[in-house]
């Protein structure tokens, strides 16, 4: 009986950083590779954000009335009459368009495994009826449903992606978080009444696989009492078995306590990192929420998507890939577009992406542009290229051969001809292969099997 109670609080997870920090990471997160970020709330009603790079939709608000930036203020001031405030927005948030079937349809057909949708931003708005948010959540006001259970059912009746959610700890103009600064974090009024009720309301009502904690910047995680929530999280809660959560949980812990890292936005080190990481990117280049006013220019081409995919998986990293819907509830063609590209070339390369880690070595020193993973069930090698050769020859420094190696492209039958370089390194020669019998247009995985390395 004792070594069965010993054996139990041996289990429990502690509210401190070192018992948090030694859970593992479940399984599922690192096999999955490619997330889908979802920015949607009252900030999508305005939808403008100006340049340069930092000046975002989803903060319309604290650019026009914290910030009173001019570009904000103007915009206001031009097309809106005097007196006008953010609230007024709210109304106009109708998702009046959302299906979320025809949303879970293109999330499954990007071919990501999980997707991480806005449940509260900075703005204070909830996309689900908290009892802490009253009058400011889409049930009460605006769209009149509840969206965070709208897209959880869909995804989760319709499709095989995990679902997650994103939290924004801080608000900027919350009466109690302004107070709470104000004393120099020494009160925790926000947290208490607002903050943290929110996160416990969105575990146990829509279970969700993965939450992505924000607005963590400003007060260390004593004042948002952080470890007392992941501890709950992971001993009590009902996903306590399989949830993922990030790093931003206070000033003192991106990149060095939580789970998985995000340490900042669109982070990509380029180089292999000793503990999992996470590259949450955007597809327009300047903003997470829905901009009417972003150029064709502002969105990342496919090809700059993939590369940043490989590079990404590469070092160790998943990616989590932002689109904005519009206030009516569309995920605008762009986004469609890409997302569906990605999920064409992973349906002929999900094999060098799903389930691998990084090889021996991430890149090649000789020829710019390739990135390596390897599988966690064999050892294959993967190499992603994004040039097709012009003479029809590929050389590739890091490999090291034997007589049995094996050389193919992914998606086209039969194996290359190749040869050794010394001490390590192959050189593969490409047959002539027509335009129409090419796998995948925007770049290629050659796979590599029986090598010495």
């Amino acid at each position: 009986m004792c070594l069965l109670v010993v054996g139990c609080c041996l289990a429990q997870y502690q509210p401190n950083w070192e018992s948090l920090d030694s859970r593992p990471l479940p399984d599922w997160y690192d096999d999955a590779k490619i997330g889908i970020f979802i920015h949607w709330g009252v900030f999508s009603v305005p939808s403008v954000g100006y340049g340069p790079y930092g000046n975002t939709g989803e903060w319309f608000w604290q650019y026009w009335k914290g910030f009173k930036n001019k570009n904000y203020v103007d915009f206001m001031n031009n097309n809106y009459p005097p007196g006008f405030t953010y609230a007024d927005f709210a109304p106009l948030f109708k998702a009046e368009l959302f299906d979320p079937d025809e949303w879970a349809e293109l999330l499954q057909a990007s071919g990501a495994r999980y997707v991480v949708l806005t449940s509260k931003h900075a703005e204070g708005f909830t996309n689900w009826q908290s009892e802490v948010a009253w009058n400011w959540n889409s049930v009460d006001t605006g769209p009149h449903r509840d969206l965070v259970a709208d897209l959880a059912a869909a995804v989760r009746g319709k499709t095989d992606v995990h679902f997650g959610l994103y939290h924004c700890l801080y608000e900027w103009f919350h009466p109690y978080y302004v107070q709470d600064k104000k004393n120099n974090f020494t009160t925790n009024d926000f947290p208490k009444t607002k903050a943290m009720p929110e996160l416990y309301e969105i575990v146990k009502a829509y279970k969700p696989d993965l939450i992505f904690s924000d607005g963590d910047w400003e007060a260390p995680d004593t004042y948002w009492n952080s470890t007392n929530f992941l501890a709950w999280l992971y001993n009590e809660s009902p996903v306590k078995d399989y949830v993922v959560v990030n790093d931003r949980w206070g000033m003192n812990c991106s990149c060095t306590h939580g789970g998985y890292y995000d340490c900042k936005d669109r982070y990509n080190p380029g180089s292999l990192q000793k503990h999992k990481w996470e590259n949450a990117m955007t597809i327009d280049r300047e903003s997470w929420g829905y901009r009417r006013n972003a150029a064709l220019a502002d969105y990342l081409s496919i090809e700059e998507i993939l590369a940043t995919l490989a590079m990404t998986v590469s070092t160790g990293g998943n990616m989590l890939m932002n689109v904005g819907p519009s206030a009516d509830g569309r995920i605008n063609p762009i986004f469609e577009e890409r997302l569906r590209q990605m999920g064409q070339w992973l349906g002929v390369n999900g094999e060098a992406i799903y389930k691998t880690k990084p090889w021996v070595h991430q890149n090649d020193t000789r020829t710019p542009g390739i990135w390596y993973t390897t599988s966690k069930a064999s050892p294959v090698v993967y190499v992603f290229f994004q040039t097709w050769p012009d003479q029809g020859e590929l050389y590739l420094g890091a490999p090291a051969t034997t007589q049995s190696t094996t050389v193919s492209l992914i998606g086209y039958p039969g194996n290359f001809t190749w040869d050794a370089t010394n001490p390590t390194g192959i050189n593969i020669y490409f047959p002539a292969i027509p335009y129409n019998k090419m796998p995948c247009l925007w770049g290629w995985i050659i796979k590599l099997e029986n090598l010495a390395n």
